[in-house]
């Protein structure tokens, strides 16, 4: 079990082109070996390639952005906001389709993951995994560190009975169970 008292955390600003994409895999990668969290690092890479990719493709007004990593007590959640309040869903799409797939494929490696309004009219969309032999634990489900917006979305393994989702929350499990309000499946994205 790979555990500590104190939080990590490494926060990057950057415009989200796909020159800096490259940039920040590189960096994330150098941040993850330093804090020994080498296990994590193929799916931390394609969880933030896939949420950069979207700020790239889908964040207006501009394409500014900033990554957050913060490992605390066995968990890793890396956390992308930016400046576009619409906020993205997962979505159905063609078996054969070439795009649309970016968060579904965020929601099936990570151990729970969502998405929040900020104050400041943007969004957080983030994604938790676990640094640890996996059932052992429960992820940091509703991160919530910059309080509850309205409009936002959280989602997460359940490991005990089923509870009520809090007002203006969406819920779910890591296998697909829904548990709040929200409906859908993890088949796609929807680029709002």
């Amino acid at each position: 079990m790979i555990t500590e008292a104190t939080p990590r955390q490494c926060a990057l600003e950057l415009e989200a082109l796909p020159s800096r994409i490259q940039q920040v895999r590189r960096i994330v990668a150098a941040q993850l070996r330093y804090w020994r969290l080498e296990p994590l690092l193929d799916n931390t890479l394609l969880g933030i390639t896939e949420l950069l990719a979207n700020v790239h493709r889908h964040a207006q007004p501009d394409k500014k952005c900033q990554v957050e990593l913060t490992f605390a007590s066995g968990w890793l959640t890396v956390a992308v906001t930016d400046s576009d309040p619409r906020l993205p869903r997962v979505r159905e799409f063609e078996p054969l389709a070439t795009c649309g797939r970016g968060l579904a494929m965020v929601v099936s490696m990570s151990d729970s993951w969502g998405t929040e309004a900020v104050s400041d009219g943007g969004k957080v969309v983030w994604f938790t995994l676990r640094a640890e032999a996996p059932g052992t634990g429960r992820p940091p489900v509703g991160r919530r560190p910059r309080g509850d917006a309205p409009g936002s979305r959280r989602h997460g393994l359940r490991t005990g009975p089923r509870a009520p989702a809090e007002a203006g929350t969406e819920a779910r499990t890591g296998a697909g169970e829904e548990t709040g309000t929200g409906a859908g499946d993890r088949s796609g994205v929807t680029p709002v």
